[in-house]
């Protein structure tokens, strides 16, 4: 039989693949061998055929932020138009529509503001928590300014948000997980080792949380793996992670531009992130910057799980991407691609089938 060098063309595992094979596979291998091997890897991992999702609401806390990524379009000074920091109010009205729309979850995040300390996120997260749902918030660059502003340390500060309501944490911030290249587009961001430190931390403290990677057109492969071979090895050291969740730059209306990343770019990276990632057991498609058709597509390249229903989405809507779909919508494409849809929580629990 034909053979991926590690993996055959079902995706049957022989060794695990190294850094220096990923990169040869990254800029030669051909597409469809690629789709086979992570669909066959995908398979293995989850043969009960199932397509998952959360049903949730991203909550942007603030936009004032300090950071300034050149990639991003969301943030605001605040003395800006536009600049707000949420009140309890407006976070009531949120959660309580996402609850009667069957929504488990809020994924609270926001910017690096200047000035909030630590009570005020504790107090928010009280509220929250007070309202029945589970919090899947902060990301590692928020909590190393947490813990910067009041000069303590980052297990101290992950220990008191946990004890006011902090279930889970995201894994936003890490960009490219390659110093170089954050120099260039999130020069103020924590950098690769603080974001892994992050995530080590919270992994001791018992709570799960996801792994990102945002990518971007022309960036190198070696740096795409070195990204994989980062998360990898801590997942390796912690089991931490429950999923991997890459996602194309979207350049319009930011300081950075540049172009689109292509459909056939993207699932090309997806199939790899399956086929390297042996052990992070779920692969996150990115219907939300690729659209329907093409994350559907992806459930072949390795993806197994679709994402969230979105109901609110505000960082990437700012630089002008406005896919959006309904509960029904997500099912009938899980469907059409093959599988049976299903709600989960962020743990992966499956909450009812569609």
């Amino acid at each position: 039989m034909q053979k991926l060098n590690n993996y055959d063309l079902k995706g049957r595992k022989v060794t695990r693949i190294s850094t220096s094979e990923a990169v040869r596979l990254y800029k030669e291998a051909d597409l469809y061998e690629l789709a086979f091997a992570a669909d066959g890897l995908r398979k293995e991992l989850h043969p009960e055929n199932t397509v998952t999702y959360v049903i949730d609401r991203n909550i942007n806390y603030t936009n004032i932020c300090t950071c300034k990524c050149s990639f991003c379009a969301f943030y605001r000074d605040a003395e800006d138009e536009g600049a707000y920091v949420i009140d309890h109010d407006t976070l009531r009205q949120k959660i309580e529509e996402t609850k009667s729309l069957g929504g488990t979850q809020i994924l609270l995040q926001g910017g690096l503001h200047p000035e909030l300390r630590l009570d005020f996120y504790e107090d928010m997260l009280r509220f929250i928590k007070s309202l029945g749902v589970w919090v899947h918030g902060f990301s590692a660059p928020e909590i190393s300014h947490m813990a910067k502003l009041e000069q303590m340390s980052v297990e101290d500060v992950i220990k008191r948000l946990t004890r006011a309501g902090l279930d889970s944490i995201p894994g936003a911030g890490a960009e490219l997980l390659v110093d170089a290249e954050r120099k260039k587009i999130s020069p103020n961001k924590i950098t690769s080792d603080k974001w892994l430190s992050v995530m080590e931390v919270a992994h001791g403290l018992g709570l799960k949380t996801t792994a990102t990677m945002m990518f971007k057109k022309n960036d190198k492969a070696e740096h795409i793996v070195e990204h994989f071979d980062k998360i990898r090895q801590l997942q390796d050291k912690t089991g931490g992670f429950t999923a991997f969740i890459p996602w194309p730059f979207q350049p319009d209306n930011t300081e950075l531009g540049g172009e689109n990343i292509s459909a056939v770019e993207y699932l090309r990276l997806l199939a790899l992130s399956r086929i390297f990632l042996d052990n992070v057991p779920n692969i996150q498609v990115s219907w939300v910057t690729q659209g329907p058709k093409v994350g559907q597509t992806a459930l072949r390249f390795g993806g197994n799980d679709f994402g969230s229903l979105m109901i609110e989405e505000n960082v990437v809507a700012a630089c002008g991407v406005g896919f959006r779909m309904s509960t029904d919508e997500i099912n009938n494409n899980i469907r059409r691609a093959g599988f049976i849809p299903a709600q989960r929580d962020m743990q992966y629990n499956i909450l009812r089938y569609f």
